[in-house]
């Protein structure tokens, strides 16, 4: 897959922001099919950066409640990607 199709879009949220900057961490949401190693090769290619560490987590899609409305909402990967001593992302 290409770099771009793996990485959909950075999180922005402020936990994730928190972690970058102290350790070095950085959140992204990526495709579902991906895995750590094409994750890496592709943070890698894109930021040129050097990636150290690939950890993952899917939330689970379905039916969730927005006040007296039911919504469907999409399955999501994120991806915790946490970068060697002197590399960074500027995602701002």
């Amino acid at each position: 897959m290409e770099a771009h199709k793996i990485i959909l879009k950075p999180l922005l949220t402020e936990k994730a922001v928190a972690a970058g900057q102290d350790t070095n961490t950085y959140a992204f949401e990526v495709a579902p099919t991906a895995n750590k190693i094409e994750i890496s090769k592709a943070i890698e290619n894109v930021f040129k950066v050097k990636v150290l560490k690939v950890r993952t987590a899917r939330r689970k899609g379905g039916r969730r409640r927005y006040g007296y409305k039911w919504m469907e909402e999409p399955a999501v990967k994120r991806a915790y990607v946490t970068l060697a001593e002197g590399d960074r992302i500027d995602l701002l």
